[in-house]
């Protein structure tokens, strides 16, 4: 399913962690390679056009041996989102940090495990928007999109 997402991932001082991430790696679960952005904070972005690819990103990011994990941010943008999200690493796992004023919306889990599980839709909540009644803010598919 093609839906483009952006991830921005900003880690203090994690040139070293992150470099190898720069390069292609076919025995990854994810496809592509991240570019460095011109921060002083140490930023790296990777755009996705297809929900596959990006299979197991998140997780392989927890992997990693951050030098002070608590400096770790991810911030992510799918097509449908109104606004980036923010993950944080608590107790080893990226966790979504709830923004003020936003919600996430997710569709029914797919009829099988053949599609990819879909992240949701991170919307405004006070931007008047209807939400369509298909959606809920319950997670209805356990698998992880990233």
């Amino acid at each position: 399913m093609s839906r483009i997402a952006q991830v921005i991932v900003l880690a203090m001082d994690a040139d070293e962690v992150m470099e190898p991430l720069t390069r292609p790696d076919e025995s990854r679960t994810w496809r592509g390679q991240f570019e460095p952005l011109d921060l002083f904070v140490g930023g790296w972005v990777i755009e996705f056009d297809r929900m596959r690819p990006r299979s197991g990103l998140l997780k392989h990011l927890e992997s990693l041996p951050w030098p002070d994990p608590r400096k770790v941010q991810v911030l992510i943008h799918d097509e449908e989102d109104d606004c980036f999200g923010l993950w944080i690493l608590y107790d080893g796992a990226l966790v979504e940090v709830p923004l003020p004023h936003t919600q996430r919306f997710y569709d029914p889990a797919p009829p099988t495990d053949g599609h990819p599980p879909s992240p949701g839709y991170l919307w405004r909540t006070d931007a008047g928007s209807t939400v369509p009644a298909r959606l809920s803010a319950e997670r209805q598919d356990p698998r992880s999109a990233w």
